[in-house]
């Protein structure tokens, strides 16, 4: 097969396509033809050596997949030959194929294509676990999600409409504007040199908003502080910006508030029940047409590094894709 290698740790310049041969199955594992690799920003922090997770070189980049399965143990009940499906991993999906364990494998929701299905897993797993089971947002609460034209921040927007919240969104340029609200925002922010905490404690009379949802850190950070609710949450998904902020004690005193960590995958993996029940509601809603990942671009598997660039350059309007 052939697959995107990282046998150095660098920019995404570093990655290179090659030939590999193909794993052997072991029990409770399925061989899947990838039809469909997205792109997601750990993996740029992976290549480049700044994620937490850190594997081993050489490695596959790639953390979800879409494609139909090709090979199972006898003993498989749960899928069969043929099936369409979409898988989560650490490592392993730029590639033409991918061995990955039962329980990383979910039936695709019937509306969904290969790169769409691709496209869902990580940014609605995240934003699930950081509004639902995180950030316990209640209908009719603010919802103030940054980078909400990002994979993950689109997701937000999405779900937090879903939930009843209303969602304030803040983009980078006007062109980013109608993605957010045709994902379900009901206010958008452009950002430019004044910030954004006057237009949301205007919006929510002063307020603040109730939940936080920010992938981006730095100054974003400092100032969602700022513009925080009284009780609120702000939940802390990432560093795209990439300065880590220093938390002042006493903003969250005079606040009331509380910042809270995030990790998605690490939640599954040490609540495996309550990983599968996030997945079977995301699933029903999407089979039921709430929620519906944007795919910005498809290119072919090849262009890794192009595709990844697109993330750090923030030219992505939800998600990219790799097609193999």
């Amino acid at each position: 097969m052939k697959a995107i290698i990282c046998r150095e740790l660098g920019s995404p310049h570093v990655l290179r396509l090659e030939e590999l041969a193909s794993q052997n199955l072991l029990a409770n594992e399925v061989r899947i033809q990838i039809h469909a690799a997205a792109i997601n920003f750990p993996d740029i922090l992976m290549v480049a050596g700044k994620y937490q997770h850190k594997p081993s070189l050489p490695f596959v980049p790639g953390f979800e997949v879409a494609g139909q399965i090709v090979e199972t143990m006898q003993d498989c009940v749960a899928f069969k030959v043929g099936d369409r499906v979409m898988a989560t991993m650490r490592t392993g999906g730029y590639a033409e194929e991918c061995v990955v364990p039962t329980d990383a494998v979910r039936h695709i929701p019937t509306p969904f294509d290969f790169p769409q299905a691709a496209s869902f897993q990580v940014g609605h797993a995240t934003a699930y676990v950081s509004l639902v089971r995180r950030g316990r947002l209640n209908k009719n609460e603010t919802l103030l999600v940054h980078g909400a034209t990002g994979g993950v921040g689109l997701a937000a927007v999405e779900l937090g409409s879903v939930l009843g919240a209303k969602v304030i969104a803040t983009v980078s340029k006007q062109e980013k504007v109608a993605p957010a609200k045709l994902a379900g925002a009901d206010h958008v922010i452009i950002l430019d040199k004044n910030g954004f905490k006057d237009q949301v404690k205007e919006l929510t009379r002063g307020n603040g908003a109730d939940v936080i949802y920010d992938p981006v850190g730095g100054d974003i950070f400092d100032e969602s502080l700022r513009c925080i609710a009284w009780g609120g949450r702000l939940l802390v998904i990432g560093f795209a910006g990439a300065r880590i902020s220093n938390v002042p004690a006493n903003h969250i005193l005079i606040k009331g508030c509380s910042i809270i960590g995030v990790r998605a995958g690490e939640f599954a993996r040490r609540n495996p029940t309550q990983g599968s029940e996030n997945y079977e509601a995301m699933i029903k809603l999407a089979n039921d047409g709430r929620l519906k990942p944007r795919v910005h671009a498809q290119l072919p598997l090849h262009q890794a590094a192009d595709a990844m660039t697109l993330l750090i350059q923030r030219q992505a309007i939800g998600k990219v894709v790799l097609i193999p």
